[in-house]
């Protein structure tokens, strides 16, 4: 047994991610797995996906040794995997993170999961419409799904969950993601772009890949500039430009023409702290994605007091958006809509932007006045603290999984058999 079993604490096996890697479920993972271990009253067994891993040994996670480890794995894990925990590790819920289609052998697996006395949770995202009725099955293999944005929250409840879900954003760690004093970000833009200073900074934070619009950001960068003076204005990309899943963006830059005094890419990865600075020496972060389930990076954005453009798209117009549609910087309506799909997901929206409508954004945003922006950005802050709270998404998760453990448990067994075996 990795973690023995405390019969006082809810055990969970936890599938996505790794929780100590930099990326967007990784993140919210560790967000979520240590608030609920910080309650005392959880131990959380975690499969970490997603990357390449040197050592497959199982690691304990300090501070929390006795109530945290990681088994490392290829790709999300298996039947036998699964298994082979259940059968040792005392499980009192499954729990996993990311797209369905990395989990379709454990939704075929839902009753014998279930008929354990384990509950099956889902935090789960779908980046645009129409609603995918091939997914219903798979939510319905569910005991609950925890949505990311509002439109997922749709499509989950059209698929036959409404009694089931619930609309749980992500958040993100706002003593992290803080807005800086106005003197200290002039110093820190100087020391950043040295004889930049002073330039308008357009900042881009995620994979360089082909669905993020990379190389349409560089196109309609340059375009820009020919509008404001080609010494007015840098564009600063924090991906990798040769990542496989996107175009060779240094190529794409020098094709344009464009100089180091114009664009500049930061491939190292870095702690959140110091993506937070180039968050605040920014002037707009950008991030028009033909689809995106949430856009970590236009969160983490608002809530270091800088404003964004975004593609009208998924769960980017949750937080870019407020109740009664003031934007917090430019939200770009999409030119157009192609339905598109594979032989895995047959079918779903392709929302982008125009060129024309990005250059328009960023024109609006550079003859706007620095106050004029940092009220955007003061009012996007108090948005992301009202509407994204850490607190929140961990009371809510923690709510849900101690409704579907107790259940499980006062019915000795499966509560919904009956229901869950017509499917």
């Amino acid at each position: 047994m990795l973690l023995k079993k405390n019969k006082d604490k809810i055990k969970i096996l936890t599938m996505g991610d790794h929780p100590l890697v930099a990326s967007g479920v990784g993140t919210q993972c560790k967000y979520l797995f240590e608030g609920l271990l910080k309650t005392g009253r959880y131990q959380i067994l975690s499969l970490g996906g997603a990357i390449k891993h040197e050592d497959y040994s199982p690691q304990k996670i300090e501070p929390y040794e006795d109530d945290w480890a990681v088994v490392p794995t290829n790709g999300y894990g298996d039947e036998n995997l699964l298994r082979e925990i259940l059968d040792n590790e005392e499980i009192d819920a499954v729990w996993m993170m990311t797209d369905p289609r990395f989990y379709t052998w454990l939704f075929n697996m839902s009753d014998e999961i279930r008929d354990r006395g384990v509950p099956i949770l889902y935090f789960h995202v779908w980046d645009n419409y129409p609603v995918p009725d091939f997914n219903a099955i798979h939510y319905q293999s569910c005991d609950f799904v925890g949505c990311i944005s509002k439109l997922t929250h749709d499509i989950v409840e059209q698929c036959g969950m409404k009694e089931n879900s619930a609309y749980i954003p992500h958040a993100v760690d706002p003593t992290i993601f803080d807005k800086l004093p106005q003197d200290i970000l002039k110093t820190l833009k100087a020391e950043k772009f040295g004889t930049k200073k002073g330039k308008f900074v357009v900042f881009y934070n995620s994979r360089n890949a082909r669905r993020k619009m990379t190389s349409d950001i560089i196109k309609s960068f340059k375009t820009f500039l020919g509008r404001v003076g080609e010494d007015n204005a840098f564009l600063l990309m924090h991906t990798d430009p040769k990542d496989n899943e996107g175009s060779d963006l240094v190529a794409v830059a020098n094709m344009l023409g464009l100089t180091a005094d114009q664009i500049g890419f930061s491939t190292q990865r870095l702690p959140p702290e110091e993506i937070a600075i180039f968050y605040n020496v920014a002037d707009v972060t950008i991030n028009i994605s033909n689809n995106e389930g949430f856009g970590l990076s236009v969160l983490e954005s608002l809530s270091c007091g800088t404003p964004v453009i975004i593609n009208k798209t998924g769960g980017m117009q949750d937080q870019a958006l407020d109740d009664e549609g003031r934007e917090f910087g430019v939200v770009i309506e999409p030119a157009t809509r192609t339905l598109t799909g594979s032989q895995e997901v047959p079918y779903i929206f392709d929302d982008r932007c125009s060129d024309e409508d990005v250059v328009a954004a960023l024109l609006k945003m550079f003859n706007l006045t620095e106050t004029q922006r940092s009220d955007i950005g003061d009012a996007a802050r108090a948005w992301t603290l009202k509407k994204f709270s850490i607190e929140d998404m961990i009371t809510n998760w923690d709510n849900a999984i101690s409704k579907y453990v107790k259940k499980y448990k006062e019915s000795k067994g499966n509560p919904d058999r009956v229901r869950f075996s017509k499917i």
